[in-house]
């Protein structure tokens, strides 16, 4: 008969061991965890990691056992590294040079180079009234507006 403290451990051993299994890749599977796969790699797998668990390894131990043994695929969540970090970061690159190109268009129609022109020749600036009235004037009409997915 198994005593209390026997049974909290393998109680134990066995809540690490699902944890660890979720997030562990099914390498036959593919899509599934080797918690949720039925495939014989899936069972050798949960398998070893109960042995591990019992000879005292840590989670991160196991898990890197596992990354040496059958590669950085094997885990759901990947190490953040350079490779990932370019992978993850961009989205948020190519939005900020969408923004900053925006932007620049947006300054560039503000900026007219007439009426900077114009105030160096002058030597005076000109009033807010004479610097509007001359965008008015200077600043071509806008292109009209195509849709990219009508041709």
């Amino acid at each position: 008969m198994a005593t209390e403290d026997e049974v909290k451990k393998a109680l134990i051993v066995d809540a690490r061991a699902r944890n660890i299994s979720h997030n562990v890749r099914c390498t036959e599977c593919g899509s599934q965890s080797i918690e949720d796969s039925q495939a014989d790699i899936a069972i050798l797998l949960r398998k070893l990691i109960r042995d591990e668990i019992r000879a005292g390894k840590s989670d991160k131990e196991i898990y890197k056992k596992l990354e040496e043994d059958f590669g950085e695929t094997v885990l759901y969540a990947p190490r953040f590294d350079y490779q990932t970090a370019a992978l993850w970061l961009s989205p948020v690159i190519v939005g900020g040079a969408i923004a900053g190109v925006w932007a620049y268009q947006r300054h560039r129609q503000k900026t007219n180079v007439h009426i900077m022109a114009l105030n160096l020749i002058r030597g005076v600036p000109l009033t807010p009234k004479e610097k509007q009235t001359m965008i008015e004037i200077l600043t071509p009409p806008p292109p009209p507006r195509r849709r990219w997915w009508w041709s």
